[in-house]
């Protein structure tokens, strides 16, 4: 864990600095938002940003945007001033930090950056042996590919490996690759120098550097472009970059873990991946297995997320009911973990009884309820959740009129998660809509129709 300080925390940065230190993590302080920002273009990498509240926020925020930094800032100034705490989130913070600091709060804040890294659930036979031959592998250097259906695991099975080999001390730095332009894919891998390119303001070490020492994860390497690939083989072979804008070589120590949920032998038949490439990373593959295909991890992940988002959303925890752990194990889960864990969230947010009934459960039955090995199949089934975080609204909107299992229509079902997830989250609109996956244009769209309906609407706070 690597936590970056940002102004002087009125004082208390001895005291949070001593705090984080205490909990494991490794700290580094800069005075301002513009020397954080030099830092981090520099390869000083933060899981986690705490900033004075007295700094420019949301210009920190839009410039970590901007630059394709992905780091979450944490707000923190004097008391539990209400007004402070909104501008901050508005500004783009993630949580606010009363000071003067507490001990469990920022324990808390670096628990949830790494949380989702900390347990692998693995009950069931197909996935014991996958995490045993991980561990069996990962005090070596070799480089690993993990395969597997969206939704899977595969990033947290590539922290699970760094945790376990002889770099767990060193940073694990992740790039999705499908996330990036192509055009901006090498300047983020290689780094690039000031005046390299029309917005290359300044020198910006890319993740091949920031990763010296320790782990690079190559996520959905399959979606890399045939001309970047050949410059990505150059840089394993040699062991060595080259920045966009420079002709110095600069030599790195990586190991590097790449993921696809595509066939990757089928994509070299085709020619839109490198044969050389292929075999250079898959020195050693862990296939993982859609969640259908490990039945008996079901419920134990459905228990784990259920007790995850009760913590924080600060409602009481429950048990699955027998009712809702059968019509778990009925459906084939075509978004693997990734579903289940939307699933459980919203369960926990609506559920009316003393366990988790099956009518919170918002699944639906479709061709893959009875479960499919087919993953050309999964790809291609239609959503079957409530409220997807891709496309939330345009899913509402072709469910309205349809009677639930609890006899509402899916637009009461709707109204009633918005709401209750809002009141959970004391009227901050920001955090609701990130929860239910929605943006804050559309939360506040349904907002202003409820109001228009008579319904009660949680103040803002």
């Amino acid at each position: 864990m690597r936590l970056m300080i940002v102004g002087q925390l009125e004082g208390y940065i001895s005291a949070a600095g001593k705090i984080a230190l205490q909990r494991g993590a490794k700290v580094i302080h800069c005075e301002d938002t513009d020397e954080a920002l030099g830092a981090l273009r520099n390869g000083k990498g933060a899981d986690v940003v705490m900033c004075d509240i007295k700094q420019k926020i949301s210009k920190l925020v839009e410039d970590l945007e901007k630059e394709r930094i992905h780091v979450p800032v944490v707000a923190c100034g004097i008391g539990t001033d209400a007004r402070a705490a909104v501008k901050a989130i508005e500004q783009g913070a993630k949580e606010y930090i009363p000071l003067p600091p507490d001990a469990d709060l920022i324990a808390a804040i670096l628990e949830a950056v790494t949380e989702e890294s900390n347990a692998m659930i693995a009950s069931d036979p197909s996935m014991k042996q996958v995490v045993a031959l991980a561990e069996k592998i990962a005090p070596s250097e070799a480089t690993v590919l993990i395969t597997g259906e969206s939704g899977t695991g595969k990033e947290v099975m590539s922290s699970f490996i760094h945790r376990k080999s002889k770099r767990k001390d060193a940073p694990f730095i992740a790039l999705n690759c499908a996330a990036i332009p192509e055009n901006l894919l090498e300047s983020e891998l290689f780094g690039h120098e000031k005046g390299a390119f029309t917005g290359a303001t300044a020198r910006r070490i890319g993740k091949f550097e920031e990763a010296d020492g320790g782990t690079l994860l190559l996520d959905e390497i399959s979606e890399m472009h045939p001309s970047l690939q050949a410059k990505l083989l150059r840089a394993l072979q040699e062991k060595e970059i080259t920045r966009v804008g420079n002709n110095d070589a600069v030599k790195v120590n990586v190991r590097i873990i790449a993921t696809s949920n595509r066939n990757l032998e089928q994509s070299v038949q085709k020619g839109e991946f490198r044969e050389d490439l292929y075999f250079r990373l898959n020195v050693v593959n862990l296939a993982l297995p859609a969640l259908r295909e490990r039945p008996a991890d079901i419920m134990e992940l459905a228990q784990f997320f259920a007790d995850k988002y009760a913590e924080a959303n600060g409602v009481d925890k429950k048990k699955v009911s027998k009712e809702a752990e059968e019509k778990m194990k009925a459906y084939g889960w075509r978004g693997n973990i990734r579903e289940l864990e939307n699933t459980m969230h919203r369960a926990i947010l609506i559920s009316l009884e003393e366990k988790i009934e099956a009518d919170a459960i918002h699944i639906q039955d479709s061709a893959f309820s009875q479960g499919s090995s087919s993953g050309e199949a999964a790809a291609n089934a239609p959503d079957p959740t409530g409220v997807s975080s891709a496309s939330a609204n345009d899913t509402i909107e072709n469910a309205e009129g349809v009677e639930s299992l609890i006899g509402k229509t899916i637009a009461d079902v709707e109204r009633n998660m918005i709401i209750n997830t809002l009141d959970h989250c004391l009227g901050n609109r920001t955090h609701a809509a990130k929860i239910l996956g929605i943006s804050i244009r559309t939360l506040r769209n349904k907002l202003n129709q409820y109001k228009d309906d008579g319904a009660q609407i949680p103040k803002a706070g």
